[in-house]
């Protein structure tokens, strides 16, 4: 099975959310993974997919502007039915607490429903998940350094469990919809 994860990150911090993403994938037996910067990302690949996760920092509540552009191409995609019935799921970072990841996450699942696309969130009983709730996908907080000299901050090991969680999630979800076994 083929699952396809694409990000867009500024400063590291969604790319290393999606390598745990990709490598909670990778963990399913089957998995291949394809793991792609936005920037090097083909649209066209997405036809061929099982499964598609992306990503990237929140901005104001909302996807990044290189997601968004990226995203926007999908309209020959979403005019020939090529998504339908694929496996999503979306993930995001942003700096502050209670900075719009919630929103976030929602804007990047709207463009998934819209191809036709089945949204895999990450339910409460997901051991990683259990306190964190975050439910719509993964979503997390990573704070900006205190000063520009500052080495960058970055997602705990929390935070990236639970992007393997939901790698793991997406690749065992995807398996059974396509009648292989996975585990």
């Amino acid at each position: 099975m083929n699952i396809y994860v694409v990000y867009d990150s500024e400063d590291g911090h969604t790319e290393a959310l999606a390598h745990a993403i990709a490598q909670g994938a990778r963990g399913v037996r089957g998995a291949n993974v394809h793991l792609h910067h936005v920037e090097r990302a083909d649209v066209h690949d997405l036809a061929k997919m099982d499964a598609i996760i992306w990503g990237c920092p929140g901005h104001f509540g909302s996807i990044s502007a290189g997601l968004k552009t990226w995203i926007d191409k999908l309209g020959y995609l979403w005019a020939h039915g090529q998504l339908v019935d694929k496996i999503g799921a979306v993930f995001a970072t942003i700096a502050t607490e209670h900075g719009g990841i919630e929103a976030t996450l929602l804007n990047l699942i709207t463009p998934m429903l819209h191809q036709g696309m089945i949204i895999a969130g990450l339910p409460a009983n997901v051991p990683e998940n259990v306190l964190y709730g975050s439910y719509y996908g993964v979503g997390i907080t990573v704070p900006l350094e205190d000063s520009p000299d500052d080495p960058p901050n970055m997602p705990t090991e929390d935070d990236l469990a639970l992007g393997r969680a939901l790698g793991r999630r997406v690749a065992l979800l995807t398996a059974k919809f396509k009648g292989e076994r996975g585990e």
